[in-house]
């Protein structure tokens, strides 16, 4: 077998083993951004802002850590 066709072989593999990965990097981003819009339309609906929504993951973490010493 010569050299070029077992690096030919060996580089279409490759290829398709990227494609699949930045097609499946893709469905997952277009679905986390569709859950978060649809997150953002329902609190939307409740009266709450994007910005409200914002500032209120800006304090998560002391939050959780009030949570978590019971103040």
């Amino acid at each position: 077998m010569p050299t070029n066709l077992i690096i030919l072989i060996a580089a279409v593999i490759v290829a398709w083993l990227v494609f699949r990965a930045l097609l499946s990097l893709l469905k997952n981003v277009i679905s986390t951004a569709i859950a978060i819009l649809i997150i953002v339309v329902i609190l939307m609906a409740f009266g709450f802002s994007p910005q409200d929504l914002i500032q209120e993951i800006s304090h998560l973490p002391q939050t959780l850590n009030q949570l978590i010493k019971g103040d």
